[in-house]
């Protein structure tokens, strides 16, 4: 019996050589982001860089925007791991915060063009589905576990724990920390607009929109994600 689960749990031939398609085919794809753009990427260029007929192409992506879904997803899961490593429980929460955002930055430099189609302006006609959603929150579950262990041990101050009905999802209040009586909708709402912010501010360097205003990137980011850490109560210096 448990032969036959080990050998039911070996791909095939047929699946190997599938997933190994599927890898040449995304891989191609993200050539063509770098080179054209998200806006224009096109199933037919795609299969004539990987040596396929179209037919065959579309037999793994029925459709770009199939394709641009898995870009999208492997996009967010890749960001989110280089997020998830960085961060080293049982450490000071404004080193484990800045960990995470300073290893956020750098996968966005490192994959510049995965990051303006994960962040950037949006594909016309594309609609992402509802499933890239997990892969999407993972930066900010990670953001959220540095929260939400923060409370528990004591780091937080403790509030007087309410929402405020209609204001934020439940969705965010389990990935912000979840419920705790240091964690109220003042400390959720700065959190959401401190994970929206780390985002902005990549975005604004890799786009090019603070030249002319920031002499030293990389000091003007920390500063900006300590000072966001402070404001949700993660480091000294901001009375909630």
């Amino acid at each position: 019996m448990l032969a036959d689960v080990i050998i039911r749990a070996v791909p095939s031939a047929r699946e190997r050589v599938r997933a190994e398609l599927t890898a040449e085919i995304t891989d191609a794809a993200r050539r063509q982001l770098a080179e054209v753009g998200a806006a224009a990427l096109s199933l037919r260029a795609v299969a004539r860089e990987v040596g396929m007929v179209s037919s065959a192409v579309y037999r793994y992506f029925p459709s770009r925007d199939d394709l641009l879904t898995r870009l999208l997803v492997d996009g967010y899961d890749d960001l989110g791991a280089a997020a998830e490593a960085a961060d080293v429980p049982g450490t000071a929460p404004l080193d484990r915060w800045l960990s995470v955002c300073r290893a956020v930055r750098a996968w966005a430099r490192a994959h510049p063009h995965e990051y303006a189609l994960l962040y950037g302006s949006p594909v016309p006609g594309y609609q992402a589905p509802q499933d890239t959603v997990p892969a999407a929150a993972r930066v900010g579950v990670a953001l959220g576990r540095i929260l939400g262990d923060a409370a528990r041990s004591g780091d937080l101050p403790e509030t007087a724990g309410e929402r405020d009905p209609g204001l934020v999802t439940a969705d965010v209040v389990d990935t912000l920390g979840g419920e705790h009586p240091s964690l109220d909708e003042t400390v959720r709402v700065r959190a959401l607009l401190a994970w929206s912010s780390l985002f902005g501010t990549i975005s604004f360097e890799l786009f090019g929109h603070f030249v002319g205003s920031v002499e030293d990137a990389d000091r003007y980011f920390d500063r900006v994600m300590t000072d966001l850490a402070r404001l949700i109560g993660l480091a000294p210096g901001v009375d909630r």
